[in-house]
């Protein structure tokens, strides 16, 4: 007979590891966000958007035609340094 034992925390630890990999490489493959990704990563509404940050000097976007498109990096940097602003300020 075969028995087989299971550390269920160091499974967690693999699968969780794994998880961040692929949602980091996914994050990775995107250079800019458009509006619609805007919304979906912030969770917000495009009117809560433009009334809480869009026109902020510092926030980063650039107009291409009729898209707005925002470097995926500098609009990360930006919105974790604005939700900082914003939570110490309430």
């Amino acid at each position: 007979m075969i028995q087989v034992q299971i550390d269920e925390a160091e499974v967690r630890e693999i699968y969780l590891k794994k998880i961040e990999e692929k949602l980091e490489e996914v994050d990775s493959e995107l250079v800019f966000w458009d509006r619609k990704e805007l919304m979906r990563r912030t969770c917000l509404s495009w009117n809560t958007i433009q009334k809480e940050f869009f026109f902020d000097a510092d926030f980063p976007k650039y107009k291409v035609g009729t898209k707005w498109l925002f470097p995926a990096d500098k609009t990360k940097d930006f919105l974790v340094k604005w939700l900082e602003r914003k939570s110490v300020a309430s």
